[in-house]
């Protein structure tokens, strides 16, 4: 499959250029409203993974993970796949991006260096998962090792039929260290999550929708506009809601209900308090669209 921009989206990338984001090597950032498109562009590589694309997606990720007019992303990979995991000359061969693994905004987190430069790749990742509004991964071909990790750490995950996933660290000698032996078990639980990284699995789309690893499957040809319109759906409900709904889920993989609920009450009480909600009300009697403006 030849990823393409959904038709929608291309008319107004045609008209409208500066709505797209040239300043990376590696990715491309579009806009279309209130919707982002976040695409891996390395297609002759199956946008397999250095070091510049890490450190260009965790910059990517302090500048737009709190960004206010995003209200939905898609993240989608240019050509023939998602994302075919690591390119392997990281770990054969020198290069200039070794530079990347440190910098004047890379700080320290851990004591030993190693662990140091794994946490900062983990950032490239995990920015998606805390951004303020829903990610959503439209994933085709291959989502191996990384790109199947980048793929955990959206919030909804959309397959095409004939795609192959599987975390294959243990081919390398390694293990999935960029979310994915945190991610995985929350997502299909702990025992299928220990099965699929020690037998370095690869399996297909429909047994991945099977155990829960994504929310839709769809054929190939429709995985761009499936995701299109689910990223409008939610684009279109109101964004304080829909950022508070994603706070209050995350709690609730993480502490014990009773702190879940209040996360869940301090969500609402913005809600009941905002000009959204007025808006939702007086759409509803009115019996017309809401226009909301996260306020």
């Amino acid at each position: 499959m030849t990823a393409r921009v959904p038709t929608g989206t291309l008319a107004r990338m045609a008209a409208d250029t500066a709505n797209t984001s040239s300043g990376f090597e590696t990715l491309e950032l579009h806009r279309d409203g209130p919707v982002a498109w976040l695409w891996l562009d390395r297609p002759d590589k199956l946008n397999s993974f250095t070091l510049r694309m890490w450190h260009e997606l965790r910059t990517l990720g302090q500048q737009i993970g709190d960004d206010e007019t995003i209200r939905a992303l898609v993240v989608m990979g240019k050509g023939r796949a998602f994302s075919s995991g690591i390119d392997t000359s990281v770990f054969t061969t020198g290069s200039a991006d070794d530079s990347l693994q440190s910098g004047p905004d890379a700080g320290t987190r851990h004591a030993d260096a190693t662990v140091d430069g794994i946490l900062r790749a983990q950032e490239s990742y995990s920015w998606l998962e805390s951004a303020r509004y829903p990610t959503i991964a439209a994933v085709h071909g291959y989502a191996l090792g990384a790109g199947l990790q980048l793929a955990l750490a959206c919030d909804i995950r959309i397959f095409a039929r004939g795609t192959r996933v599987g975390l294959l660290e243990h081919e390398y000698g390694i293990l999935p260290d960029l979310g994915g032996t945190q991610r995985l078990p929350r997502v299909v639980g702990a025992g299928k999550a220990k099965e699929l990284i020690w037998t370095a699995a690869r399996i297909d789309a429909e047994e991945a929708h099977r155990i829960g690893l994504c929310e839709r499957i769809v054929d190939a040809e429709e995985l761009e506009n499936e995701a299109e319109a689910l990223a409008a759906a939610i684009a279109a409900k109101p964004p304080l809601a829909v950022q508070g709904v994603k706070r209050a889920i995350a709690a609730s993989g993480s502490m014990p209900i009773e702190e879940g609920l209040v996360v869940e009450a301090e969500a609402q009480a913005v809600c009941l308090r905002s000009a959204d909600m007025r808006e939702a009300i007086a759409a509803f009697v009115e019996q017309r669209p809401a226009r909301y403006e996260g306020r």
